[in-house]
């Protein structure tokens, strides 16, 4: 039979039988080099060099991959079992934080912290598993916010954090500075990670002074002997541990301003949310008022004032062996005092050292001190009180002086109606407006601090509001009259009112001996009346959004409600500076007017105050027709 016969059945076989196959034991690091040593976008490129830096040098390929059965394999393998030489971390690794290993598939792999085919040992620098690359290794996952928050993970960037920290900046100075296995490997597995509410977790809240401590022994010593420690060994979950005082990831040098436990910041932001808590001093039995007979002190208000050098908590109660009062060892205890405030204050006597302190001012006092604090009370209460009395009386006295002299009328009815509404409700508008960006203001806290106030300010705001709204409207109805009319005309701003405002600014720096003249209305009241219509329209569409925002916000985004509440804020800030000062200058304080243009009161202001400040209106209607009834 001639070759040409035979090939055309050979191949016809050989198409039949498929592509010849390797068997697994003839299957050698060779044979996958032929596809893997360049690779393509489908198939991982893994080269002699790759593998000979790796812990599994010399290892053949099926070693590991033991599912291939012949070549070429199905693109799809079985996971590699690393489990068969690395029993002992197969046996730890059972749980990742709160999730079980095989029934999450977010868990990190073998290959995820370690590596794949380029696995070297955690000593050597290039690992995925070095301790200075553990960061990097550990925040491919938890730098992920999706998946922080599929799974509860309320801190979503605790890498970036940790970088910022002492612990993070000195990692890339020296080897043995505090990285993610050091706090989290339980028995200093890495395969070991628990989450807090697992009891054999490291930093479950127990366990977090043990943690520290394999670092900061000393520490952690003192930290067992104080206070603190001996409730925590007790079980009370409420006693503050490291992570409570330094934070977590985030932990800064105790001279970084920025620091829970810089001098500046220890009182308020370390200290006083557990000893000003209500709760933990009634389970405790502790004082009142600790947090503020400090900040009210001299050490308190240079504290706050930025002195990094003055005394804080620690400087004398200490910063980890903490002990009550009449614990021998505590640097407070009485016989203790002068030591430990000989510190700051060389030779200070054992009496001045042993003066009450750091408690309410009222506490303070005993003897004759309570007896003359009693009498200086007393005594202001009589002196100020006469004082304010005679004030009062005196200006009544005098408004009712300008009430007797010839007047004239500058509000009719309605007119002073439309004020008296519009001033009330500008006043309520600012007191329960700034008490709610203001609240620890002595004024506001008197006025709103009590219990359920702060309801009630918001409903004093917002009926202020409807007050407001309403005086709006009531006032376009008014210009539709023929007075209302005639009042829009009168308050029509013009290039007179600039002149005359250059006119008077000559005249108060002596440039000019006259002073204008002006007529019903001059620059400052058509001023303060085209202000008023622009800031009423602004407050009241802001308002309204804020007032409604869970419907505004299904047609607009947050940011927009957000720019909303910064335009309500500061044009009520605009506006009540600009009445505090222009209005309230021009209307009382003016020297020439001073006790105040009574008009507000009345509608009537004396003929001779209105002839100086309108003279041009006095020409033009010298004896204006009595119109006292019209509303």
């Amino acid at each position: 039979m001639s070759l040409f016969r035979i090939a055309p059945i050979t191949l016809l076989l050989a198409a039949w039988m498929g592509p010849v196959t390797c068997p697994a034991q003839d299957i050698s690091t060779a044979d996958c080099a032929d596809c893997h040593t360049d690779g393509d976008d489908d198939i991982a490129v893994v080269t002699e060099d790759l593998l000979a830096r790796s812990v599994h040098e010399g290892f053949d390929c099926i070693d590991c991959h033991d599912g291939i059965e012949d070549l070429p394999h199905d693109d799809l393998l079985p996971a590699v079992q690393c489990g068969e030489c690395h029993e002992d971390a197969a046996e730890q690794y059972v749980l990742h934080g709160r999730s079980v290993v095989g029934e999450d598939d977010d868990i990190p792999g073998c290959a995820d912290c370690h590596g794949t085919h380029e696995i070297l040992a955690p000593s050597d620098r290039e690992s995925l598993a070095h301790r200075q690359n553990l960061p990097q290794t550990c925040g491919t996952c938890h730098s992920n916010g999706d998946l922080a928050e599929k799974h509860g993970i309320r801190l979503s960037e605790p890498v970036a954090m940790y970088e910022k920290s002492v612990h993070g900046r000195a990692a890339g100075i020296v080897d043995f500075s505090a990285t993610c296995s050091d706090c989290h490997a339980t028995d200093g597995s890495s395969h070991q990670i628990y989450g807090p509410g697992n009891p054999e977790s490291t930093i479950n809240h127990f366990r977090v002074p043990n943690t520290c401590g394999q670092c900061h022994k000393i520490i952690e010593q003192e930290y067992w002997e104080g206070i603190h420690g001996q409730l925590a060994a007790r079980g009370e979950t409420a006693t503050p541990v490291c992570t409570s005082c330094h934070g977590e990831h985030g932990i800064l040098a105790t001279d970084d301003p920025e620091s829970r436990v810089s001098p500046t910041q220890v009182a308020e932001s370390t200290c006083a949310p557990c000893h000003d808590s209500a709760v933990l001093r009634e389970k405790y039995g502790r004082p009142t008022e600790r947090l503020k007979s400090f900040v009210d002190a001299y050490h308190g208000r240079k504290s706050g004032a930025g002195d990094t050098k003055v005394a804080n908590c620690s400087s004398c109660h200490g910063s980890h062996l903490i002990l009550p009062r009449m614990d021998e060892r505590s640097s407070v205890n009485p016989a203790n005092l002068q030591q430990t405030c000989a510190g700051c204050h060389p030779g200070i006597s054992p009496a001045m050292a042993s003066m009450r302190i750091h408690v309410p001012e009222s506490d303070t006092r005993t003897g004759w001190a309570q007896f003359f604090a009693t009498v200086y009370v007393l005594l202001i209460v009589a002196v100020i009180g006469t004082m304010l009395f005679y004030t009062v009386t005196d200006f009544l006295r005098n408004m009712r002086s300008a009430h007797s002299v010839p007047q004239r009328r500058r509000m009719n009815k309605n007119e002073l109606f439309q004020h008296t509404m519009l001033a009330s409700s500008f006043m309520l508008l600012v007191l329960s407006g700034f008490a709610l960006r203001y609240s620890d203001l002595g004024l506001f806290d008197f006025l709103f601090g009590w219990d359920g106030g702060f309801k009630v300010r918001g409903v004093v705001h917002r009926i202020s509001g409807v007050v407001l709204a309403f005086a709006s409207l009531w006032h376009l109805a008014y210009l539709l009259t023929a007075r209302g009319r005639q009042f829009m005309r009168d308050m029509a701003p013009g290039l007179q009112d600039l002149y005359q405002f250059r006119d008077m600014l000559l005249f108060n720096l002596g440039r000019s001996k006259s002073r204008p003249r002006f007529g019903r209305f001059s620059y400052v009241e058509k001023g303060e009346y085209w202000a008023l219509i622009w800031g009423t329209v602004i407050m009241f569409v802001s308002g309204l959004m804020l007032w409604f925002d869970n419907f505004v916000v299904q047609y607009v985004s947050s940011e927009v409600l957000e720019v909303v509440l910064v335009i309500h804020f500061y044009e009520a800030v605009l506006a009540t500076l600009a009445v505090a000062i222009w209005h309230s200058y021009a209307t009382i304080f003016n020297p020439e007017i001073y006790p105040g243009n009574p008009s507000w009161i009345h509608g009537n202001m004396p003929v001779a105050m209105y002839e100086h400040e309108h003279p041009a209106d006095t020409e033009r209607v010298p004896h204006p027709p009595d119109d006292s009834a019209s509303s």
